[in-house]
C-alpha cells in the first residue's frame, strides 16, 4: 500500500502521466472519428455541405497547420515552465517547485497541446485523395479544427494562469492549504488507544529496561509515509513494544536505526523486511504525512524575503500570517499521543510532531531573522495572540508565552526608536495579561 501511495505522489508531481493520458485519449477520440466517417461520411456532407465539405487538399492544408502550430505551442508553454520554476525557485524557495509541478491545470494544458498535435497527425495520415481513392474523413477534420481553437483558449488561459501562479500570496497560500488539508487528516487520527499528548506517561522509565532489536533502514532518504496500522500489527503479533527511531520527514541513512523492537531472540529477515516495508523512504519530502515539511517551506519563503539582498517585508508578512492560519487550524486539535496502546498494553512508542515543536519551527528562525524589524515583530505577536484565544490548554498556552518573552527580548536588543520599542511593549503587556 504504502509503494502505491509513493508511486501515486510520483505520478501526480510528473510533467508526462497526464498528458499521456490525454495523448491517448485524443488518439482513441480520431480513430472513433475517422471510423464513424468511414460509415456515414455522405451523410454529414449531404446534412451540413458548408460546414464538412472540405476537400482533399483543404483537409491535409488544414490539419498540417495545425499539428504545426500545436508543436510550436507546445514548445513555448514549455519554455514559460522553465521560466517560471527558475523564478521560483530563486525569488522563493527550491522546496516549493513540486507544487508547480503537481499543478492539474500545467499538466492538463500541457496534454491538451500534446493531444491536439496528435490527433492531427492521426487523422491527416487518413485523408487520401487521387489514385489512392478519395476519402475526407468530415466529422474528424471538423472536430480537429474546433479542437484548435480550443487550443487557443487554453493557451489565453494558461498565461494568464503562468501569470497569477508566480505572485507570492498565491505560492504562500497554495502551500498553507495544502499543509491545512495535511493536519485535517491527519489530527486525531486512530492510532490506537493513546493518551492525550499533554498527559504524564512513566512508560520511558521502563523503555530503559528493555533488551531493543535494531531494524536497520534500507536506504537513504527522508521517511515520506509510515503505515501505523502495519506497526501496531507488528507489535500485536509478536507481543512486544515497537519503537520508531526516527519519524515522518526525519532523514535516514542507510544501515542506521530506522526501528527497535522490545525482544530478547535476534530479528528474522522476514520481520525486518516487513518492518521497512512499513516506512516509506524517498530523496524528497511531501506534505500528506508531514504537515512540518509545509511550515518549512513558508518559513523558507520568510527567510529569502527577510535576506539583505531582498528585503521583501511585505512577503515575510504574508507567510506571518499564513503561518497563523496553519497554526489556527492546529490549535484546537489534540494530536496522538506518542504511546499508543490497545486494552490498557502498550504496543508502539512512535515519533511525532507536536503543537510546541510546529509553533517553534514557524516562528523561530523568522524572529531571529526579524532583528530591528518592527513589522515583522508586531505581526508575530498579533499572530501569538490570534492563538491565544483559540486554546485553554495550559502547556500549549505556556509555549505562546515563551514566543512572547523571546521576541521581548529581541526587540529590547535591537530596536533602536524608543516610539517603535514603546508600540511594541504595549503588545507585549497586553499578551501577557491574556496569557498569564
Amino acid at each position: 500500500m504504502n509503494k502505491f501511495r509513493q508511486l501515486w505522489s510520483n505520478l501526480r508531481s510528473s510533467f508526462w502521466f497526464m498528458p499521456s493520458l490525454i495523448v491517448a485519449f485524443s488518439i482513441a477520440l480520431a480513430i472513433a472519428l475517422v471510423e464513424v466517417d468511414s460509415v456515414g461520411n455522405d451523410q454529414w456532407l449531404a446534412r451540413w455541405p458548408r460546414l464538412f465539405g472540405a476537400g482533399v487538399e483543404g483537409a491535409r492544408g488544414m490539419m498540417s497547420t495545425i499539428a504545426g502550430s500545436m508543436m510550436t505551442v507546445v514548445g513555448v508553454t514549455f519554455s514559460m515552465i522553465l521560466m517560471v520554476l527558475a523564478l521560483a525557485s530563486s525569488q522563493y524557495s527550491s522546496r516549493i517547485l513540486r507544487n508547480f509541478m503537481r499543478s492539474r491545470v500545467t499538466q492538463v494544458v500541457l496534454g491538451i497541446f500534446a493531444g491536439i498535435f496528435t490527433y492531427s497527425l492521426i487523422v491527416l495520415r487518413t485523408i487520401r485523395g487521387g489514385d489512392e481513392g478519395a476519402f475526407v474523413p468530415s466529422l474528424a477534420v471538423f472536430f480537429g479544427f474546433a479542437l484548435a481553437l480550443g487550443g487557443v483558449g487554453a493557451l489565453m488561459f494558461f498565461i494568464h494562469y503562468i501569470a497569477s501562479s508566480i505572485q507570492a500570496s498565491n505560492i504562500i497560500a497554495s502551500v498553507a492549504n495544502e499543509t491545512i488539508h495535511s493536519i485535517e487528516r491527519l489530527f486525531p487520527e486512530n492510532l490506537g488507544q493513546g493518551s492525550a499528548e499533554n498527559n504524564d506517561n512513566p512508560t520511558p522509565k521502563l523503555l530503559a529496561e528493555r533488551n531493543w532489536r535494531t531494524v536497520p533502514a534500507g536506504e537513504n532518504g527522508y521517511i515520506q509515509i509510515v503505515n501505523n496500522a502495519a506497526l501496531l500489527r507488528m507489535a500485536r503479533d509478536k507481543n512486544t513494544i515497537v519503537r520508531m527511531e526516527r519519524g515522518i520527514g526525519e532523514f535516514v541513512v542507510r544501515d542506521s536505526a530506522l526501528v527497535s523492537l522490545a525482544l530478547e531472540d535476534p530479528l528474522d529477515q522476514e520481520t525486518i523486511a516487513a518492518l521497512q516495508e512499513a516506512f516509506t523512504v524517498s530523496r524528497h519530502r511531501t506534505v500528506e504525512q508531514d504537515a512540518a515539511f509545509g511550515i518549512r517551506q513558508i518559513v523558507d519563503v520568510a527567510l529569502k524575503a527577510l535576506s539583505p539582498g531582498i528585503n521583501d517585508t511585505t512577503t515575510a508578512v504574508m507567510c506571518v500570517d499564513y503561518l497563523t492560519a496553519i497554526l489556527a487550524c492546529l490549535a484546537p486539535r489534540q494530536i496522538p499521543s506518542l504511546y499508543r496502546y490497545e486494552e490498557e498494553k502498550l504496543l508502539v512508542v512512535a515519533k511525532g510532531p507536536s503543537f510546541e515543536s510546529l509553533l517553534a519551527k514557524s516562528f523561530d528562525q523568522i524572529r531571529s531573522n526579524a532583528k530591528g524589524n518592527v513589522v515583522i515583530m508586531s505581526r508575530m505577536l498579533d499572530a501569538i495572540e490570534t492563538l491565544a484565544g483559540l486554546m485553554a490548554d495550559p502547556l500549549r498556552r505556556k509555549a505562546l508565552l515563551d514566543h512572547v518573552q523571546w521576541i521581548s527580548e529581541l526587540a529590547e536588543r535591537t530596536i533602536e526608536s524608543t516610539h517603535d520599542r514603546a508600540r511594541i511593549n504595549a503588545q507585549l503587556t497586553r499578551l501577557r495579561e491574556i496569557l498569564v
